[in-house]
């Protein structure tokens, strides 16, 4: 479908993202904000702007601008536009057509309508927002400062824009302001009904209009970075930028230049000034992922933007302000790294100001299935084919699973699986678990089927902490020798530890 991306299931993640996360958003201004931060990062442009036409048809209205990495108050530049005085606009918008220019000329095409700045533009995409009659209702825009082909955006970016012309209705005729909570946390990614499930719910509905910095507890593939998107969705910086960070991407050099920024001649190579993302998130919200891995070197850095609420760029002898909510994400046991001198005390306690422990996904009794059947649905609605059926074998045979890989593993076994269907039900054949995931329960025993169970757990923990048995003990609670003698009676080998660890 998309043949302009070299990978193609990175690219239906974000979109799939992009459409929960517009359809979180709570008013207009929330929702067009969402629309152009979600172009300007799938088309890759530093520019993307939302045009809606007003009730009589005649008047672009300029609904939301993301330049400059963040969301503009295009209120202070005035939101009606004609579009019969811009060419472009008004040709993309009466004649239905996608338009794709990859090489800008000022002196043939007319683009006021761009805002004004010392790089040219190079490169144009509009396109034109249908809704269910087929008619047009807007304009999604993208624009490069770089000569790049963006035609290939067209589909995904038309799609995207008409859903959100739909949700901008929704809004205007206040049926947001009466969905339920549910219907709220499962239109923000939030999805299951298990008691852990509405217990992390509960919590992040505490959180979400506060100021507090929270830091999300779980392990890897639970949806850290779901939650923290929708507490920013959900509160009141919403419009404004959500910027995520792995701090264990980056060497620590690298890390604090991409966090603090840095000045001309700061260090070799830095040829100019460039914000960093503290001062890209300003006014918004700045996840660090992996929070347990930054350096410590760092560590006492963070803790001052934590507590005064200004940074100092590298290179640079002055401090400024800034107005960022952290929100910090980690699998590992912070209070742990704590007692070994690898993660600060005063740090740990001032991101901990309100933790939120999301579930892994095996104990959230009864949400596999769902969380499975919504996956399914946008899978299907992205490769544009029927929904499909569920085989009683393939519910079984996940609900049977214990998915050390949490949401993110079940997701990806989802969207593998529809594609591999070519007909209209899902079968067991479709999910390419490993052959002892899915044990036969029917002839087991009580006894055997809680072996089963533990087995299962030991094996997650051991591989989670890279098969050293004396973590594995401590996190489960038990000294080494217990473990080691379930390992024995269980006949858990190093092997079946690496099996699924590689």
């Amino acid at each position: 479908m998309f043949t302009h991306v070299a990978n193609p299931l990175p690219y239906a993640e974000s979109l799939l993202q992009h459409f929960a996360s517009v359809a979180g958003g709570v008013d207009v201004a929330a929702v067009a904000g969402l629309c152009t931060r979600a172009a300007a990062q799938l088309s890759a442009c530093e520019l993307s702007q939302l045009y809606v036409l007003d009730a009589t048809h005649k008047h672009l209205e300029l609904t939301a601008e993301w330049f400059e990495g963040r969301v503009q108050p295009v209120h202070a530049k005035g939101l009606t536009v004609d579009y019969t005085g811009e060419q472009l606009l008004q040709f993309s918008v009466c004649q239905n057509r996608v338009i794709s220019i990859t090489d800008l000329n000022d002196g043939l095409h007319d683009t006021g309508f761009l805002p004004a700045q010392g790089v040219p533009w190079r490169s144009l995409l509009c396109v034109p927002l249908l809704n269910a009659q087929q008619a047009v209702e807007g304009v999604l825009l993208a624009a490069s400062r770089e000569p790049i082909e963006l035609s290939g955006h067209a589909l995904s970016l038309g799609a995207l824009g008409a859903f959100v012309c739909g949700q901008i209705r929704l809004r205007q005729q206040g049926v947001q302001s009466v969905m339920p909570p549910g219907l709220r946390a499962r239109a923000a990614g939030l999805i299951g009904n298990s008691a852990a499930m509405r217990q992390a719910c509960h919590l992040i509905n505490k959180v979400v209009h506060s100021a507090y910095t929270v830091l999300l507890l779980g392990e890897t593939g639970t949806g850290k970075e779901v939650v923290a998107r929708a507490i920013h969705d959900g509160g009141p910086r919403r419009a404004q930028p959500f910027i995520v960070q792995n701090c264990a991407a980056f060497p620590a050099e690298l890390l604090e230049s991409e966090l603090f920024g840095y000045r001309k001649g700061a260090f070799t190579g830095a040829g100019r000034d460039r914000i960093g993302l503290f001062d890209s998130a300003n006014g918004g919200t700045l996840l660090l992922d992996e929070i347990g891995d930054m350096p410590l070197s760092l560590q006492a850095k963070l803790l001052r933007v934590l507590q005064e609420g200004e940074i100092r760029p590298l290179g640079s002898n002055d401090t400024h302000k800034i107005d960022v909510r952290i929100i910090a994400a980690t699998h590992r046991d912070l209070e742990m790294l704590v007692g070994q001198g690898l993660f600060r005390e005063d740090l740990y306690y001032r991101l901990a100001q309100f933790p939120i422990a999301l579930p892994a996904l095996r104990r959230r009794e009864g949400d596999i299935l769902d969380l499975a059947r919504h996956f399914a649905t946008h899978a299907c609605a992205f490769l544009q084919r029927k929904p499909v059926l569920w085989s009683e074998c393939a519910l079984n045979q996940l609900a049977n699973y214990a998915f050390p890989g949490n949401v993110r593993e079940l997701k990806g076994l989802v969207e593998r699986a529809v594609l591999l269907c070519d007909g209209d039900e899902l079968h067991a054949e479709h999910f390419s678990l490993p052959s002892d995931a899915c044990p036969k329960t029917a002839s087991l025993s009580l006894r055997e089927r809680m072996e089963q169970v533990e087995r299962g757990l030991l094996l997650d923990c051991l591989r989670k902490n890279a098969g050293n048995q004396t973590r594995a003990a401590h996190e489960l609670g038990v000294a080494r020798r217990t473990l080691l003698y379930r390992l024995e009676r269980l006949n858990i080998s190093l092997d079946d530890i690496k099996r699924r660890a590689s």
